[in-house]
């Protein structure tokens, strides 16, 4: 049996596993069952969906090829946002839990008004699909490389099979799916390190030939920090605010079963994020430039025993579909939740509501394949994405666990100020003429977008009245300082 037949053969064997799971799981009587597990879902669970989701495809791809280029230091593209999101989550779980929201929307409406809510809605539908998309890039990437067949066609295949078992499992059947992932990735990545180490002959000749290749900061953790700020910045202001992340926060037990998962997670992300960043500089050895479809693609492809290769596919693929099916569940959340039930159907039966997060499912990952398709750039893409979130929502949105004085106004202010400049930027990226005073991606823009928007935020609440009693109440009931 090939090579190729016989990693079909696994992968088929594979899918037939998470869509059982999914199938399993499909029963839901409410939206908080559909997309909170009714809240009965363990910590320990909960913190592996949590890093199953961030250390997904991007990790697994292309922080390997950065590595091989730039050596330790891109474990700040990374690494590092993601140490300082999840560090910040700890602080906010027990408050996000305890307002007992199913989506930020809600409880955004709970701090501020209609409004905010509505803005944070549209920044969150357009993350997920931009996010969900850079997935689909991967997976299409990756199938390409590794089947021979069209780009398109992996992007379609690898967005069909995460949409067949998200659509029948909801929240609890990607959590379980996430859990097989994670166990499938973790393997792959372990003896991806293992592989590229016995192949190097370890960290003195990654020295060596970042001496004969001229590269004095290649072995240096603190190399060129300033380069990667801009990633630094935006990836961590937005990844702390992220809604997949806040949902799987909203469903734990109770809040300290929160902070918990968030504390496992800060600290299982650090040897996760290192191995993989290994893995790019010890390939440097044997790579002299990083091939066409990648390092990690091209080592799976060409590795000598067909069945650990196989192996080695299908939990690379799990990755990244373990990324791509909690980004389109949260995107499906919000249309459901926060588009239809609260603007289109208020009175929707809960099993209309289950129905239609079916459908939001199908249409967020629709969405994202799209994008895919005419797009085809990772860390770019993933940046201005992220760029909506942290220019347009994270001031309004930690400021409101705070700061009792922040007014609805200026909350609205601010997000619609975010909406127009992550858009502008956008824009400017995907080719318009249009006039900039920085360069797009860069720390610059960064500081620019959420200084503004901490300026209008705090200058406008200074001047603006609003339900301070309210905001008193939800303030305590947050109260991010209770361990219960």
């Amino acid at each position: 049996m090939s090579n190729t037949t016989l990693t079909i053969v696994f992968l088929v064997l594979y899918i037939i596993v998470i869509i059982g799971v999914g199938i399993w799981n499909r029963k839901s009587n409410t939206s908080e069952d559909y997309f909170l597990g009714s809240r009965k879902l363990p910590a320990w669970l909960l913190a592996i969906t949590f890093i199953a989701s961030w250390w997904g495809g991007g990790s697994a791809i292309d922080l390997v090829d950065h590595a091989h280029q730039n050596g330790l230091s891109s474990f700040w593209i990374y690494g590092v946002p993601v140490l300082i999101a999840t560090g910040l989550m700890y602080l906010f779980a027990g408050g996000i839990r305890n307002i007992r929201s199913i989506s930020q929307p809600q409880l955004m409406r709970q701090r501020y008004n209609d409004t905010t809510a509505l803005l944070l809605t549209i920044f969150i539908i357009i993350f997920m699909v931009i996010a969900a998309s850079i997935q689909v890039i991967v997976v299409a990437k990756f199938f390409k490389a590794y089947f021979d067949m069209s780009y398109e066609a992996g992007a379609l295949l690898g967005t069909v099979i995460v949409l067949v078992y998200s659509l029948f499992g909801g929240f609890k059947g990607v959590v379980l799916t996430d859990f097989l992932q994670f166990i499938f990735f973790l393997f792959t990545a372990i003896f991806l390190f293992y592989i590229t180490y016995d192949r190097s002959g370890g960290w003195e000749a990654v020295k060596k030939i970042a001496e004969t290749n001229n590269k004095p900061g290649y072995t240096s953790f603190f190399n060129q920090v300033s380069d990667n700020l801009a990633y630094v910045i935006t990836f961590g202001t937005s990844w702390m605010i992220q809604a997949n992340i806040w949902q799987r926060i909203s469903a734990a037990k109770k809040a300290s079963d929160a902070k918990k998962m968030m504390l496992f997670s800060f600290f299982a992300f650090i040897p996760l994020y290192l191995m993989v960043t290994y893995t790019g500089m010890f390939s440097s050895v044997f790579y002299d430039s990083v091939p066409e479809s990648g390092i990690v693609p091209h080592i799976l492809s060409n590795y000598k025993s067909p069945i650990i290769s196989a192996i080695l596919f299908v939990g690379l693929s799990s990755a990244i579909m373990s990324t791509m099916d909690s980004l389109v569940n949260t995107g499906a959340l919000s249309l459901t939740v926060d588009v239809y039930q609260k603007y289109i159907n208020p009175n929707a039966s809960d099993t209309r509501q289950v129905n239609v997060g079916r459908i939001s499912t199908f249409i967020i990952g629709g969405a994202a394949l799209f994008i895919a398709l005419k797009i085809q750039s990772v860390l770019t893409i993933s940046w201005l994405g992220s760029d909506f979130l942290t220019s347009g929502a994270f001031i309004p949105l930690i400021f409101g666990f705070l700061w009792v004085r922040g007014t609805s106004t200026a909350a609205s202010i601010s997000m619609f100020f975010g909406l127009l400049f992550s858009s502008y930027n956008l824009m400017v990226a995907l080719g318009a003429d249009l006039p900039v005073a920085w360069e797009i991606a860069s720390t610059k823009q960064a500081l620019i977008g959420i200084s503004i928007s901490l300026v209008l935020y705090v200058g406008i609440s200074l001047f603006t009245k609003d339900d301070y009693a309210k905001n008193r109440a939800f303030i305590k009931k947050a109260n991010i300082l209770n361990r219960k």
